[in-house]
């Protein structure tokens, strides 16, 4: 019976794990997610993956051969395949997410950073497809952050380079969920532009719709509906964030010097709102020679479904790497 190729691509969350089969050209043929129940060993959520997986796959109506898999992680290395220290997933100091998949499936398989991911999905399937050098910026709940550079992932020596969320904005500035001070996440992402307001509240005497909601139930979808209703608090916080996230990315274009910065995740949903001041502010702080020549864009890749197109991408990546024999996957049986 005729196939066609397809890889899976997996997002593991703290609290939902998404994932889907995806073609060559990046159609999200389907998709689904389970819950990651976060306190259970990394080897549980794999076999339950293993068995929602297959059961898609049944589901189809034309089977698909699989070529390979690709994992975005929090904290996860490329290099070693493994996930260190994870976030909201009690999996102790390091796990091999790689060795635990290939015990499933005798596929190629990549696991790396949600951020790293999202940048190759940028780079094969969004809006850097005929770029060589370009960043794309997660802004989430953190920042994340990855940097493509003659046409490749820059992973550095030990397979975490490019974590631009935690550069210093300010050494005696806000506590960071990292142990430092004053990194840039805790200022320019979705829980960052919450901080932001609050400061902001205390110190101004402005009439603001903000004043009435406490800082446990904040959310920044907030933030940008009254800054759409010209609140000034919300306005002020829209264009500090901006700040700090343009003089950050001026220094990131220095090393670097991109073609394009993309900016994806919930923050960025604000559109103009965001990338007007952020521009604006980048240029300023850029040094001479990049001026007028790096472009600040919204992510190209859909909303709701770019962590597995991202991850997806990771894997026909990896494919395209090794020898044509070697990943020519395997037929639903």
């Amino acid at each position: 019976m005729p196939t066609n190729k397809h890889v899976i691509g997996i997002d593991i969350g703290g609290t939902t794990t998404s994932f889907g089969i995806v073609d060559r050209h990046g159609v999200l043929i389907c998709q689904s997610a389970l819950p990651t129940l976060a306190d259970q060993p990394a080897a549980v959520l794999v076999s339950r993956l293993y068995d929602a997986i297959e059961k898609m796959r049944s589901s189809l109506s034309s089977p698909v051969t699989l070529s390979g898999i690709g994992i975005g992680a929090p904290n996860a290395n490329y290099l070693r395949g493994t996930v260190e220290n994870p976030p909201n997933l009690n999996w102790g100091t390091s796990v091999n997410l790689v060795e635990l998949f290939r015990q499933w499936y005798d596929l190629p398989v990549a696991v790396t950073n949600d951020a790293n991911a999202a940048a190759i999905g940028e780079l094969l399937f969004g809006g850097a497809k005929r770029m060589k050098h370009a960043i794309v910026i997660t802004l989430g709940t953190g920042l994340g952050s990855g940097f493509i550079v003659n046409g490749e992932l820059l992973y550095g020596a030990d397979g975490f380079a490019g974590e631009l969320g935690h550069t210093t904005v300010d050494p005696a500035g806000r506590e960071c969920a990292c142990g430092k001070r004053g990194c840039l996440e805790t200022y320019a992402s979705a829980t960052g532009i919450c901080r932001t307001v609050f400061e902001l509240l205390e110190q101004r005497c402005d009439s603001s719709s903000l004043r009435k909601i406490g800082f446990k139930n904040l959310t920044s979808k907030q933030i940008y509906e009254a800054a759409c209703e010209d609140d000034p608090v919300a306005l002020a916080a829209f264009d500090m964030t901006a700040r700090i996230l343009g003089m950050k990315l001026a220094d990131a274009v220095a090393h670097t010097s991109p073609e394009a910065i993309f900016l994806s995740g919930g923050l960025a949903a604000a559109g103009d709102l965001l990338l007007v001041p952020t521009r604006r502010y980048m240029e300023e702080f850029l040094f001479t020679p990049y001026r007028g020549k790096v472009q600040v864009l919204q992510s190209k890749l859909p909303e709701g479904s770019g962590a597995v197109l991202g991850a997806a991408a990771l894997a026909w990546h990896e494919i395209d790497k090794i020898p044509f024999d070697s990943a020519q996957g395997t037929d639903v049986g």
